[in-house]
């Protein structure tokens, strides 16, 4: 499928993932639900709760999908044949990020709270006080958990055995968002007040690039570098490993913000305006 796929889906589409069935599965963020976009456009709706706010969703080890419920305190766990059950947190801890670790345990941040937390097969949830207002987090090349920290203009960086450190964002108030990790041993992230790009390769200064638009979230592109939705210009943009941008122009009035790479390598992208849209990168 070469062309361009755009499914209209109430509830604000926030963030989604590619899941084991070869569907996207997205987060709708007002709605208080998931939904299933099948590759023809078929769509699928799960209720979760009244209030839940579904924010970031990632596919679990066991095959499931994990999101975090930033409304009511919870991390919600979907099968896809639509089987839902919870995680309760701390109340008013308004978790938001969330990721596959490289123990295989699922990890996550929680906004309110100020923590790192992670999630083990058995239920056990452990939990790293970091402040900041952590956001999205990403299992970075080095084998570590690599966050943004919004309020702290910081990225983090928290190993396996609980040990934190922090790297300053060489703008200030640049409001980091989104996060994620490329196959060339570099961790890239968003500013979204700075209206800029940052790039990390390991145990080397920060690297930043402007860019148009309020850029939100981040994923790697299997041929390299990395996508952003810029969801005040509604486009998506592709950075290059040398810094190189291309923009494609998206609906109006859109607001793009998570995006994921679908098993045929295309771009999916999710419009909070309300569409999932699937873009072509060949």
């Amino acid at each position: 499928m070469n062309s361009i796929l755009e499914v209209p889906v109430d509830g604000g589409p926030y963030a989604l993932t590619a899941g084991p069935d070869g569907a996207m599965w997205v987060t709708l963020v007002h709605g208080g639900a998931i939904a299933r976009v099948a590759p023809d456009g078929d769509l699928r709706v799960h209720p979760v709760a009244d209030g839940s706010r579904p924010s970031l969703i990632t596919r679990g080890t066991d095959g499931a999908l994990w999101f975090t419920r930033a409304g009511d305190d919870r991390i919600g766990r979907i099968t896809t044949d639509g089987e839902q059950t919870a995680v309760e947190l701390t109340s008013g801890s308004a978790p938001f990020g969330i990721t596959v670790g490289p123990d295989g345990a699922l990890w996550f941040t929680t906004m309110t709270a100020g923590t790192v937390g992670r999630l083990g097969d058995d239920g056990t949830v452990d939990e790293w006080p970091v402040g900041g207002m952590p956001s999205m987090i990403t299992t970075g090349p080095d084998g570590a958990l690599w966050f943004t920290m919004n309020q702290a203009n910081s990225i983090g960086r928290l190993d396996t055995g609980g040990t934190l450190t922090k790297r300053e964002v060489p703008t200030r108030g640049s409001g980091p968002v989104g996060i994620t990790a490329t196959h060339d041993d570099t961790v890239w992230f968003t500013a979204v007040l700075a209206d800029k790009i940052g790039r990390i390769p390991m145990d080397e200064a920060i690297q930043e690039l402007d860019l148009p638009g309020k850029p939100h979230a981040v994923v790697a592109d299997p041929m390299g570098g990395v996508w952003v939705s810029l969801w005040a210009t509604d486009q998506v943009a592709r950075v290059s490993a040398d810094g190189e941008v291309v923009t494609i122009d998206l609906p109006a009035d859109s607001e793009p913000h998570g995006m994921a790479i679908g098993p045929d390598g295309a771009l999916w992208v999710a419009l909070e305006a309300g569409y999932v849209l699937r873009l072509p990168t060949n």
